[in-house]
This record gives structure tokens, C-alpha cells and sequence, in this order.
């Protein structure tokens, strides 16, 4: 199987099917809260929308949920298109104003199914890079040393730093640049940057 991808920015779009509108957005998201957060926007964005169905491919924390509509006719079916797509770390939504017409349950399967897919043709698609954690110890004189080689690192980023006797940094890296940067920051450090497990 091909390596995971996610997506570049949020990508939306509107349908009407049988006088109901349609709003989907397909976007990148983590985890569970900021979908929750995300949809609580939303609902609040849309307050005479009949339902906000979503789905999240994000791991362990990946979720659907059909907002009131028929058991297993949107959430789930939206789902499917993502784990379909590759997708990882993307967050599905569709707001629906309901048309006056009942689509049934095959239609609501087809009509969410179609909104998140139509919003995916526009999405550009990024493959997703496995993070590694590290943690070092290190003097202060080399603190900045450590953030300015983190900046050069694409997609590297600082989780957490504590001053005490020494500057301890947790960081996460994408997987193929930690070999580089662990030897980089050796070589610049002389022995004096600690390299501790992350847990």
C-alpha cells in the first residue's frame, strides 16, 4: 500500500440534490478535538442547517457521525471515501439544508458519498510524513544553534523546552531528515548535546 496522504488546505464546495443543499468541506485535522471544535464552528456558522455530518480518518482517533440523519446513511459513508482516497489526518463535513424532498437511504448514502468526493477532485494532496519524536539535552550557549537548525528542518517542529541546568528540548521531525539533523547538531555541539528517549 502506498504512504498515507493528507491534504494541503481546506477544499469546499456546494451541491444541490433535489432542492437540498449540500455544503462539504474536506480539510487537514489531527485529532478528534479539533474536528469537535471544527463542527461546533460549523453549527454555529449554519444555524438553519437540518444536520452537520462529519468524518475524521485520523488513526485511533478517527470518528463519523450522522448528525440525525438514518443510522449509517452519511458519516460512515464519507468515512469510506477518505480510508478509499488514502487519506489520513482529514476531517469530512457536510452541511445540509434540508429541501423539502426525502432523498431515502440509498440517496443519502449517494448524496454525502458525492458531496465529500466532489470536494476531493479539487483538493491537493500531500503525502503525509511520519513525525519522530526526539529529546536532548544541551547547554544554553546552544540553544539557538538548536532552534535555527529546527527552521532548516522542513515540516520539524519545537513540542516543548525546559530551562534548568541545561536546555532540554522534545521535538518532532519528519522521519527522513532525523539521521541528518541528529548528526548535524552532534558535530556543532562537540559532545555537549545529550540525546535522551522521548517517552
Amino acid at each position: 500500500m502506498s504512504s498515507p496522504s493528507s491534504l494541503a488546505r481546506p477544499v469546499g464546495i456546494e451541491l444541490t440534490i433535489r432542492k437540498s443543499r449540500f455544503i462539504s468541506c474536506v480539510e487537514p485535522m489531527a485529532d478528534r478535538a479539533g474536528a469537535q471544535a471544527r463542527v461546533a464552528a460549523l453549527r454555529a456558522e449554519h444555524p438553519g442547517a437540518a444536520h452537520v455530518c462529519w468524518a475524521l480518518l485520523a488513526g485511533g482517533q478517527s470518528a463519523a457521525n450522522d448528525d440525525g440523519e438514518p443510522g449509517g446513511t452519511a458519516g460512515r459513508p464519507m468515512l469510506e471515501v477518505l480510508r478509499h482516497q488514502g487519506l489520513e489526518g482529514v476531517l469530512a463535513t457536510v452541511v445540509r439544508y434540508w429541501g423539502g424532498v426525502k432523498l431515502g437511504a440509498g440517496g443519502l448514502v449517494r448524496a454525502y458519498t458525492d458531496a465529500v468526493a466532489q470536494a476531493l477532485l479539487k483538493a491537493e494532496k500531500v503525502p503525509l510524513l511520519r513525525m519522530q519524536p526526539l529529546r536532548c539535552t544541551l547547554p544554553y550557549a546552544l540553544e539557538g544553534l538548536l532552534r535555527r537548525e529546527l527552521e532548516r528542518a522542513e515540516g520539524a517542529r519545537l513540542v516543548e523546552v525546559r530551562h534548568g541546568a541545561q536546555v532540554e528540548a522534545l521535538m518532532a521531525l519528519p522521519e527522513p531528515l532525523v539521521a541528518a539533523f541528529v548528526a548535524r547538531l552532534d558535530e556543532a555541539g562537540q559532545g555537549r548535546v545529550g540525546w535522551l528517549s522521548p517517552a
